[in-house]
Order: C-alpha cells, then sequence, then structure tokens
C-alpha cells in the first residue's frame, strides 16, 4: 500500500477573495486562482490625446492639426482686436462726448458762482440804485451755475465724491442768494448792515461754496484723465496675436512649398493677406487715434485748464477789489506779524495767479488765434494793477469817493480793465475747446469701423487658412 509523504506545511485554507474547491475523500481543498481584474478605462481627455498623437504620425493628420491652430490663433487675433480696440473706442466718445462736457461744465460752475459774487458785490458798491446791468449778470450767473447743477447731478455717479459736492452747492446756492438779497434790501434802504450781509455771503461763496464747486471741478477732471487713460494704450495684445498669426500662416505655407514645391496657397495666401491688412488696420489706425487724443489733451484739456483756472483768478480778485471798498477796513489778516486788509491782500494773492496763468497759457497756445487773446488779457491785466494802485491809494488815504470812481465809475476804471480780461479770457477758452472738439473728433473716428472690420477679416482669414489647407487634404483622397 503505497503512503503519500507528509507535508509539514498546513494545507491551504480559503480566505477572503481565495475559494477553494471542495475537499474529496483522500485529498486536501486546493484554492482557486482570483479572476483577473477588468481593464481600468481611459478618460476621455486621455484618449482624445492618444487619437492626436496617431494622427500626427501621417501628414493628413498633421494637415488638419495645422489648419485648426490655424484658424485658432486668426480667430483669436481677431477677438482680441475687436474686445480691445472696442474698448478704446469707447472710452474716445467718453472723452468728447462725456467726460470734458461735464468736465467744462464743472468750470462753469465755479465761474458762474465767482462771477455773481463779483456781480453782487459790483452792484452793491453803485449804491441802492443797483444797475440793471449787474442784476441781470448776477441773475444769469445764479441760473447757469443751477443749470450746471443739475447736469452734473444727472451724470454723477451714486455715492460718488462729486455727488456729494453737487449736494452741498444745492443746499448752499438758496442761502447764498437768501443773503444777498437781504444785503441788498438793506442796502436800497441806506442800512449798513448790508455790507454786513453781503460780507457774510461772500464769506459763504469763498469758504464753502467755491471750495465744493472746485472739489466737483477737480473730480471731473479726473475722470477725464481715467477715460483717457483708457482710450490711448496701445493694443499690445491684439499686435502681439496679429504677429503670431502672420507668422503661422507663413510657416505653413513654407512647410507647404517644401514639401509639394508648389510656390502658392490661394487659400493661405488669401489668409495672409487679410491677416495683414486686418494688422496695419489696427496698427495704423489706433497710431493716428492716440495722436490726435495726444493733441486734444495737450493743445486742449492743457489749455483749458491753465484758462479757466485764470478766468476764476480774475472773478475771485475782482470781488476782492469790490469788497475792499464795501468792508472800508473792517477785515483784516494778519501774515508774519504785519496786518493787511484782508480783501487787499487776497487780491494780490489772485492777481499773482492771474498772471502766472496768462503765462502758462501764452506757453501751451500754438497758433496766432490762441496767442492773441492771451496777450491782450496780459495786457490788460498790467493796466487792471496799475489802476488798482491808484485806487487803493485813495483808499488808503480816506478819500473813498475818489476809490469808487477809479473802480466802478464810467471811464478808466478797473472794471474795464476786468472786463477786458474776461472777455479775452472768454475768447481764449472758446479756441481751445474747439481745437479740442477737432483733434478729439478726429481721433474717434480713426477708430470708426475698426473693432467690426478687423472681426470680419479675421474670420475671412480663418476661412482662407481652412480651405487652403482643404484643398491639400483633397489630394490625398
Amino acid at each position: 500500500m503505497t503512503h503519500l509523504p507528509k507535508s509539514s506545511a498546513a494545507p491551504p485554507q480559503a480566505g477572503p477573495g481565495l475559494p477553494s474547491i471542495p475537499p474529496q475523500p483522500g485529498r486536501p481543498a486546493m484554492p482557486v486562482p482570483p479572476a483577473p481584474a477588468p481593464p481600468t478605462r481611459r478618460t476621455a481627455f486621455a484618449e482624445g490625446v492618444e487619437r492626436v498623437r496617431g494622427a500626427a504620425t501621417t501628414e493628413p493628420g498633421r494637415l488638419r492639426i495645422i489648419g485648426a491652430v490655424l484658424a485658432l490663433v486668426v480667430v483669436a487675433f481677431g477677438a482680441v482686436t475687436a474686445w480691445q480696440t472696442s474698448e478704446r473706442s469707447a472710452a474716445a466718445d467718453d472723452v468728447l462726448h462725456h467726460s470734458q462736457p461735464l468736465s467744462s461744465g464743472a468750470a462753469d460752475i465755479y465761474r458762474s458762482l465767482a462771477d455773481a459774487n463779483t456781480a453782487a458785490s459790483s452792484g452793491f458798491l453803485a449804491g441802492g440804485q443797483e444797475s440793471a446791468v449787474s442784476r441781470d449778470r448776477y441773475e444769469k450767473d445764479i441760473r447757469t451755475a443751477a443749470g450746471g447743477l443739475v447736469t452734473a447731478a444727472a451724470n454723477a455717479e451714486p455715492g460718488s465724491a462729486s455727488e456729494a459736492a453737487i449736494a452741498k452747492l444745492n443746499r448752499l446756492l438758496p442761502e447764498y442768494k437768501g443773503l444777498i438779497e437781504r444785503a441788498r434790501t438793506y442796502n436800497r434802504q441806506g442800512y449798513p448792515v448790508g455790507g454786513a450781509y453781503l460780507r457774510y455771503a461772500n464769506e459763504k461763496m469763498q469758504k464753502e461754496m467755491l471750495p465744493a464747486a472746485e472739489d466737483l471741478y477737480t473730480k471731473e477732471n479726473q475722470r477725464l484723465d481715467a477715460d483717457y487713460g483708457d482710450a490711448t494704450p496701445y493694443p499690445w495684445a491684439a499686435i502681439g496675436l496679429g504677429v503670431l498669426a502672420l507668422g503661422a500662416l507663413g510657416w505653413a505655407q513654407h512647410r507647404m512649398y517644401r514639401r509639394t514645391n508648389r510656390v502658392l496657397n490661394h487659400g493661405l495666401v488669401a489668409a495672409s493677406a487679410a491677416t495683414t491688412v486686418a494688422l496695419l488696420w489696427l496698427v495704423v489706425g489706433h497710431a493716428v487715434a492716440r495722436s490726435e487724443l495726444d493733441g486734444s489733451y495737450d493743445h486742449g484739456i492743457r489749455s483749458l485748464t491753465v484758462l479757466h483756472d485764470a478766468r476764476i483768478a480774475s472773478l475771485k480778485a475782482r470781488g476782492n477789489e469790490n469788497l475792499s471798498l464795501v468792508a472800508r477796513g473792517a477785515e483784516t489778516i494778519t501774515v508774519d506779524g504785519k496786518a493787511y486788509d484782508a480783501y487787499y491782500y487776497d487780491f494780490d494773492k489772485d492777481m499773482g495767479v492771474l498772471g502766472k496763468g496768462l503765462s502758462e497759457a501764452r506757453k501751451l497756445a500754438d497758433d496766432q488765434a490762441g496767442t492773441t487773446p492771451v496777450k491782450a488779457a496780459a495786457g490788460n491785466m498790467v493796466v487792471w494793477k496799475q489802476r488798482h494802485a491808484s485806487a487803493r491809494t485813495e483808499d488808503e488815504n480816506g478819500n473813498y469817493q475818489q476809490a469808487l470812481d477809479k473802480v466802478i465809475g464810467a471811464k478808466g476804471a478797473t472794471g474795464e480793465c476786468f472786463d477786458s480780461v474776461d472777455h479775452n479770457l472768454a475768447r481764449a477758452i472758446g479756441h481751445e475747446q474747439d481745437e479740442f472738439q477737432q483733434a478729439a473728433g478726429d481721433g474717434l473716428d480713426a477708430m470708426t469701423g475698426l473693432p467690426v472690420g478687423v472681426a470680419v477679416l479675421a474670420v475671412l482669414a480663418a476661412a482662407g487658412g481652412v480651405a487652403g489647407i482643404g484643398r491639400r487634404l483633397s489630394e490625398y483622397r
């Protein structure tokens, strides 16, 4: 009888994942090997990469990849160009039709308030018989300021600093008008308290209203500068994509020439031509627009800012000159231990600002039409200072009536010089405004049709590139 050898190892036992064959008489249980795991399914991306890799091993596959890349780059060039040029065109339109008119409107609010204050003080000096001209000028300035505030409020951003300044001016304007009317009433009745009301109204104007108007003017100028900043930068992303698209098209044509010895592929040539036209249009059109907009800023906005400041300084100087006679020395200021008449001191300061502004405006003027009124205003200012010195001497010597005649008299008074300065500055502002309108308009026109035109050319270029590649693919069928 044959005996099986004894093994020192225990027979394998069934366990998790290891099924066993039921034991048979005389034989130990044997394990069953596990079933193989199902293959892991690849992701769609991996399968796509594998397909592209497989296609790249054949010339038709390579051509399809090249055609897709060319179309993608050219369309991207058109899309980015349309986006960037649309933004710049919109900013240029804002400069011309929105922010600059609002900036000019804010300057008009400031000027109208200062001129109203000057007209009120001039009418007060005339005594109880205020002239109709002075009264009409005051009323017109108040209406202009009120109308400007309505326009500014309609265009102010909610919660902005401009809105706060407008609200403040809307609150202060009726208060100022009430003080002026009280001053006039008491002045007509011959009560000295009328001068006190006028000085109080002037203080409200100088310390509250004009600073708020100046703040509004500053904020609108900042908005104008921001629009210029959005309109003038070069569209480097679009230009870079245009150069890349041309380079890709040139490489594709060179590759095709080396493989087929065919000099031209009509589709790729058409695509290259359309891309070249689009790129040249972009570069030249934006360069012209940028040049015109820069010119509108350098020879328009900068000059307008200086001229507006000079005109406001002349108005404030005239108002201080009048109030010095109204106050009759009642308002003083101490500087470096020395007492000065407050209004004469401010007059000298305002005339310094006026002289500096006229000098700068003369440098910025780039033609005879702009230089002539500035020169005339400078000459008027010199005479004004001479006549003012004579009137101040009379006032300081106690000759009040003689001083008054030299300030508001019918002939040879400082009022004539002020009116001439104001008139010539208004002429200069009008000229610079026209120059701005012309240059900014030309800049906006240079970008007209650019976003849509380049987008259309890019689509045509992409279609031409795909057609050119398709023509080559057809040779493999």
